[in-house]
């Protein structure tokens, strides 16, 4: 079996749940002589961020850590970055 990227199951899981591709947002803190750098990614009005902080060269990890936390929410599970309900949580709501 190929291996997918959290990225690549996020964008799966936007097509079936018929609502709007991810959008990826890079972000930067400065920490004493270094930048560090992390992702968000905004699904279905909600915006999630990566977990952990990365050195710049690792700037997909960013993306693919924030692609995980989003994913679970979007599957039913909980995110401590966003109150909007997920398409899994409301599907009863759609039929």
């Amino acid at each position: 079996m190929a291996y997918r990227s959290w990225q690549d199951k996020l964008n799966e899981a936007c097509r079936e749940f018929n609502i709007a591709a991810p959008v990826f947002q890079i972000v930067s803190d400065r920490r004493g002589g270094r930048t560090a750098w992390s992702s968000r990614v905004n699904v279905y009005g909600a915006v999630h961020s990566a977990r952990f902080w990365y050195d710049g060269k690792n700037l997909n990890n960013a993306k693919e850590d924030a692609a995980e936390v989003a994913l679970m929410w979007l599957n039913g599970g909980q995110s401590p970055s966003s109150a909007v309900s997920s398409p899994a949580t409301s599907r009863g709501s759609w039929q």
